[in-house]
């Protein structure tokens, strides 16, 4: 029969290469702007603040509410914040104050 194809719950992986590093709100929303400005059509809008998810245990344990537009459309900024939203939520997690 095979293999079982497992996807992403490969059992096999060590639980290190799924760590994040802790950031604190004023470094993560630094990067979250930065990652964002070099989106395509983002490079003038801004991120005003993230906001930490107290029941969320593992993985992204933020978000970002709101984005100031800059002179740039709604549909390239919603792009970018889901864009960057899976990506910095791979890589860190907010240190809960």
């Amino acid at each position: 029969m095979g293999d079982i194809d497992r996807g992403c719950f490969d059992t096999r992986w060590p639980a290190a290469w799924m760590t994040t590093i802790g950031k604190s709100k004023a470094e993560l929303t630094q990067l979250a702007n930065e990652a964002l400005r070099s989106e395509p059509g983002c490079e003038t809008a801004r991120i005003s603040a993230l906001y930490g998810l107290p029941d969320v245990r593992e993985g992204r344990n933020w978000e970002i509410p709101n984005v100031i537009l800059g002179d740039r459309l709604i549909s390239d900024v919603d792009r970018a914040v889901l864009a960057l939203h899976r990506r910095l939520g791979r890589k860190y997690h907010l240190l809960m104050d």
